[in-house]
């Protein structure tokens, strides 16, 4: 049941103005071939309801915040098609404090420290042979 839960309820941050998001879901909804379709039955300035095959519920909502637009998806069966949506809206830049700006999506790599240890194997920089390091003297 929780992961129906997860499907149902969607959300992702973006650069765009709430009435921009609300107008690209509106084409992007209206623009899906076959039983994907769905079409605005109500709107305000925040949320736009399309109704779709079967009656199916699909509800955009939008909030405005310092962070950008907060975006939300609902929906029983359209889920994918929410991810979908979700992935043609530009991502809101973030920005990392060890690292500056960084792009929504993406992956950030860690800075290594000089604690890290190095993988299962690898031979440190500078040594010779695949023997352990030799402690306290020179070998």
């Amino acid at each position: 049941m929780h992961n129906q839960q997860r499907r149902t309820l969607q959300e992702t941050r973006t650069s765009l103005p709430p009435a921009d998001v609300l107008a690209a879901a509106k084409h992007f909804f209206s623009r899906r071939h076959g039983i994907y379709a769905a079409f605005p039955e109500k709107e305000g300035p925040t949320f736009v309801t399309m109704r779709g095959q079967g009656g199916e519920e699909v509800v955009i909502g939008v909030v405005a915040d310092a962070a950008g637009t907060h975006v939300t998806g609902s929906t029983y069966l359209f889920d994918q098609q929410i991810a979908r949506f979700f992935t043609t809206l530009p991502p809101y830049p973030t920005e990392d404090a060890a690292t500056g700006p960084v792009e929504s999506g993406h992956a950030l790599v860690e800075p290594k420290t000089p604690d890290d240890a190095p993988p299962a194997g690898a031979v440190p920089a500078g040594a010779v042979g695949a023997g352990p390091a030799k402690s306290g003297g020179a070998a």
